[in-house]
């Protein structure tokens, strides 16, 4: 499903200094996986993320997203196949605050063409009550609890039901309790759609909840769990 083959991504700082975030990175995922990327501040697993997601661009090396090179592709072409693969679950829930659980569930369908027309709002309710939100159908943002929030977020991000689902810090901004709460729920996603999930987080205590784990320091890996 993933496939980097010595990727490295230097970013430049002010005057010539630069920061080497991701260095001669090797790595693969295969379909239905569900790695954990733990590291501390800095290790450069965000930014392995946005490489894989096609949002960053390497300073050198291969990113195959399902056997194909993202960065091969022109810039629509690209904004569609992230559009119709990858989900995407951020550190901070981003939901639009004008807009209930499901409209905000609802947003992917405006760019792609996976599910259209009546199915797409019996498939955004089908998703909020999966994630554990039948009673939160028409509330708005500033009336869900932030993992209410996140509930929704992952909902969305699953909406054009994509091949991989990317999560950056889901749980950084939660309490012990509800964190747990979410990486349970990423879980049993998996295990019920089978779609491939790479996670970051910095905390060791949630990589039970993975298949794998994959852990980084100084934009490298230094240990794979296979």
């Amino acid at each position: 499903m993933i496939s980097l083959q010595n990727v490295s991504k230097t970013y430049s700082v002010r005057g010539d200094s630069s920061v080497l975030a991701v260095r001669n990175l090797t790595m693969q995922v295969e379909k239905g996986e569900f790695v954990i990327i733990t590291g501390r501040s800095g290790s450069g697993k965000t930014t392995l993320l946005s490489l894989v997601a096609g949002l960053t661009w390497p300073t050198s090396g291969q990113v195959l997203l399902d056997g194909i090179e993202v960065w091969r592709l022109a810039d629509k072409e690209q904004s569609l196949l992230r559009n119709k693969k990858i989900g995407f679950v951020f550190q901070f829930p981003s939901l639009l605050p004008t807009l209930t659980s499901v409209e905000n569930v609802l947003l992917p369908t405006m760019f792609g063409d996976k599910v259209k027309g009546d199915r797409s709002r019996d498939r955004a309710v089908m998703l909020l009550e999966q994630v554990g939100l039948n009673d939160k159908l028409r509330s708005y943002p500033r009336q869900l609890s932030g993992g209410q929030q996140q509930r929704v977020v992952i909902a969305r991000a699953l909406m054009n039901e994509p091949q991989l689902l990317l999560a950056d810090e889901p749980t950084s901004d939660l309490d012990e309790l509800t964190e747990h709460e979410i990486m349970a729920l990423f879980r049993n996603i998996h295990a019920l759609t089978g779609v491939t999930v790479l996670l970051v987080t910095h905390s060791n205590d949630l990589a039970g909840y993975g298949t794998r784990l994959i852990r980084m320091a100084g934009g490298a890996i230094t240990d794979l769990d296979d």
